[in-house]
């Protein structure tokens, strides 16, 4: 935004609009109110279905329903569980319409709809969008930018949705409309690390301009066909740019296989990582990992993977931590007693500001589940709703610590006016409170946030103490594992990266030129990652019970921590240890004159 030097405007729901706490701040971003049906969606009266889908395969009977009173043409039916949407061209009478186009062709909408008992739905009314077109012609015209989220929403998968087709037509509408004009569209990848946790970090990276050529405009001005092939072709190019900027894979399953072998690859010049080459090397596994998946050698590395994170959950270490307890026994003990004092420390200088912020913490965690609870009920595509969880927790703190830390001046200055001091300290402490109290809350959490890295520290040299038998041979499973996933990508890098170096793996540029070029016009790479990722016997060996017959499900992995323990007992941080959630992603559209 500030380096576009233009006024950029951002497309926000206008169901969002409707919080207070978010349209005042939205305002601050010129927003542009967007009314999305899926807000304005109503749960359909009784139940409906397909009784004949070879001779009739439009005609949609009702039981109990109110189609006339709840419908309209050009309205559309949403299916349980995201099965479909159909889109209606006739209504006959309250139990009675005709479709648009035969939902023959998808499995799911065809079994949802011919179940015997019939099914539920929602109606999705159709809205005139122009108003908002014209308004995004006219900025881009007036020489600003439009910030656009072309999925539609926030979710927290590990890969996009299907864009929304509005995109292209703000930027095809804006070009026909005034003519000259040269709309630019620039792909923004927002990559998270943990983006649902307090203090958890972001990587935006932007793709190469996309420049949209004069000929998709004169087909776009034609109308009908013409038209949606136009608005296809550009959005095609849009979404294979956004995905050579971000990372994508079927499941966070899939991400945890994906980084634990990233963590594992050791190259020729071994280095720590910037945080954005974390996401880079991820990106290029991803691309890898799906051109040779079929593979024996990637097979079996996989199965290899799959095993040691298991031993990594038996054992409840992470990665980064297994090469740092070969330790002598006297100084583990020594340092183990070290860090338990360390530990002390951390948590009395820690301890006044949790006291004073423990009020924002609580109605910040109950509030934000709360919220992302009632998000995953009214969503589809969520999994947990950790974006919203983010959202609300940024939010809730947003309001509550001006307001907190006001109250608790409001008491010492009540205090104060109860004794008898003089007029000068009655003013000076009231207004040092207010003034110190940011301070000593940062501290604090500074504090505890070195009291949690030293706790997570001391199981590792636990282990190192009461079995060593066990943590030496966990050590040289990941010596070998490591090895082996080196030399098969040192094999299989330069099938897939002509620019691949083994002692340089970790360049500037974000892709290679075949990459880029594919991703861009939409070639075979990320074709194939679009594919499932984990099939047959690749998603048994997901399950704990495949390797330690155990029946209790495991709770999720906790993400890795920012930091090493080295012999000395410092804490070193590194960034390729930080694991990269399921990002969002945003697409500005630029004018350049």
């Amino acid at each position: 935004m500030r380096e576009c030097h233009r006024r950029v405007s951002f497309l926000i729901a206008a169901k969002s609009m409707k919080q207070k706490a978010i349209k005042f701040f939205s305002k601050l971003i010129h927003p542009i109110p967007v009314m999305r049906p899926q807000d304005l969606a109503e749960n359909g009266a009784g139940r409906i279905q397909l009784l004949n889908p070879k001779t009739d395969p439009l005609r949609i009977l009702g039981i109990d329903t109110r189609f006339t009173q709840q419908l309209s043409v050009t309205d559309s039916i949403i299916l349980p569980k995201n099965a479909g949407k159909c889109q209606i061209d006739k209504i006959i009478s309250d139990t009675e319409l005709l479709l648009k186009s035969t939902p023959v062709k998808d499995p799911r909408t065809l079994a949802v709809l011919t179940k015997p008992e019939g099914t539920a739905y929602k109606c999705l009314p159709h809205i005139d969008q122009d108003a908002v077109y014209e308004r995004v012609y006219d900025e881009l015209n007036n020489g600003r930018c439009i910030t656009i989220f072309p999925e539609g929403g926030s979710h927290d998968r590990a890969e996009l949705l299907p864009f929304k087709a509005g995109v292209t037509i703000m930027a095809l509408g804006a070009m026909a409309k005034y003519p000259g004009l040269d709309v630019k569209i620039v792909p923004c990848g927002l990559n998270y690390f943990h983006a649902h946790r307090f203090r958890s970090r972001a990587v935006i990276e932007f793709g190469n301009p996309i420049t949209i050529s004069q000929d998709l405009v004169e087909q776009f001005k034609k109308g009908g066909q013409g038209k949606r092939e136009a608005c296809t072709t550009l959005l095609d190019t849009i979404f294979y740019a956004l995905k050579a900027v971000t990372v994508n894979v079927p499941n966070d399953q899939t991400l945890m296989v994906i980084q634990a072998a990233r963590r594992l690859y050791k190259p020729a010049n071994n280095r720590r990582l910037h945080i954005a080459q974390v996401i880079d090397l991820n990106r290029r596994f991803v691309i890898g990992y799906n051109l040779y998946k079929d593979d024996p050698r990637v097979i079996e590395l996989q199965q290899k993977v799959m095993a040691y994170n298991q031993l990594l959950k038996y054992h409840g270490l992470k990665d980064h931590q297994v090469p740092e307890i070969n330790l002598r026994e006297w100084w583990t003990f020594f340092l183990l007693c070290y860090r338990v004092g360390v530990l002390l420390v951390w948590g009395l200088l820690a301890f006044p500001g949790a006291i004073l912020n423990l009020p924002i913490v609580i109605t910040a965690k109950v509030l934000s589940a709360k919220k992302a609870k009632e998000a995953l009920a009214n969503s589809s595509v969520k999994i947990r709703g950790r974006d919203v969880l983010a959202t609300w927790k940024f939010l809730v703190g947003l309001g509550l610590i001006p307001l907190l830390y006001t109250f608790y001046t409001i008491m010492v200055l009540w205090y104060c006016l109860r004794t008898d001091m003089s007029w000068y300290q009655r003013l000076f402490w009231p207004t040092a409170t207010w003034n110190l109290l940011p301070f000593v809350s940062y501290a604090s959490m500074r504090f505890a946030e070195n009291g949690v890295d030293v706790f997570k520290s001391l199981r590792p040299l636990y282990m190192a103490l009461v079995d060593p038998d066990s943590t030496q041979n966990l050590r040289q499973l990941r010596e070998k594992l490591s090895q082996d996933i080196t030399n098969v990508i040192d094999d299989f890098g330069p099938k897939v990266f002509s620019d691949f170096d083994r002692n340089n793996v970790f360049r500037s540029d974000s892709t290679s030129k075949e990459s880029v070029s594919e991703l861009a016009e939409g070639g075979r790479t990320f074709s194939q990652i679009a594919t499932q990722f984990l099939t047959g016997r690749a998603k048994e060996l997901l399950d704990d019970t495949q390797i330690f017959n155990w029946t209790k499900e495991e709770s999720e992995n906790e993400d890795d921590q920012l930091y090493f323990l080295d012999k000395r007992g410092g804490i070193s941080a590194s960034a390729s240890d930080a694991e990269c959630s399921n990002p969002l992603k945003t697409t500005p559209i630029t004018e350049k004159s």
